[in-house]
């Protein structure tokens, strides 16, 4: 981790996935330790309550009890919960993970002082093949009013003034792009809550790049390169 430096502009690239810990980028669509580290560290301090409520293997949780930080861990695949479990034994720390469903945390109003997630892209990667209530099965209008319920519930469960960071890309079908990143991040802010941040992070060591490549030159498109990390502020 000595090649860490904290960020200080909009744009993030990261050519090193983070592989200190226990950290390890086996799990579909999981995103880079370094991210989360610099949102734990701009946004959040010791101490602090840290949400994760589509934790994936845990990255959130990991970074989280490393910067003493408190971290509750959720998701409703119970595979996730349990790849989860299993990478921060031996890290010290205070820690909740279990099965839940994001569109209802079992949470108390205003209990969390940092959100900190990586939604699906729609059903891009799909997590499941069939568990009731994982978003990463729905696309279009069923997806996007899910995604309305998790806003909701993250503004209720957010303190005031706290912040709640939402990592989101875009993705192409047919030809086109559907931009899910902004969608989602009006869903947000109808819920009621501030854009604090719009970081652009570059994407690299995605395993299908190459499989698309041809793909796209053949058919005379370019390739998704970036993702978004919204920063939202519950300011009351």
């Amino acid at each position: 981790m000595n090649s860490f430096n904290e960020e200080h502009t909009t744009i993030w690239s990261f050519k090193e996935r983070g592989d200190w810990a226990t950290h390890k980028g086996d799990y579909p669509g999981n995103c880079s330790p370094y991210i989360i580290k610099n949102i734990l560290l701009k946004y959040s301090k010791e101490e602090d309550i840290v949400l994760d409520q589509f934790v994936g293997s845990g990255t959130t949780i990991i970074e989280s009890l490393i910067l003493n930080r408190r971290a509750i861990g959720i998701d409703i695949n119970e595979n996730a919960v349990s790849i989860t479990t299993n990478r921060i034994k031996g890290i010290n720390g205070k820690y909740k993970v279990f099965k839940g469903n994001a569109t209802n945390l079992n949470l108390k109003d205003k209990y969390v002082d940092l959100i900190c997630t990586h939604p699906p892209y729609m059903d891009i990667i799909k997590y499941s093949r069939g568990i009731q209530g994982d978003i990463s099965l729905l696309n279009g209008y069923g997806f996007y009013n899910k995604i309305k319920d998790v806003a909701k519930e993250s503004y209720r469960v957010l303190k005031n003034n706290k912040y709640c960071a939402i990592i989101m890309g875009d993705i192409r079908k047919k030809g086109f792009i559907i931009p899910v990143g902004f969608n989602v991040m009006e869903i947000f802010l109808k819920e009621g809550f501030l854009l604090k941040e719009i970081i652009i992070k570059e994407q690299h060591n995605c395993r299908s790049t190459e499989k698309w490549r041809e793909v796209a030159k053949n058919k005379n498109f370019l390739l998704i390169q970036h993702e978004y990390i919204f920063v939202f502020q519950k300011a009351i």
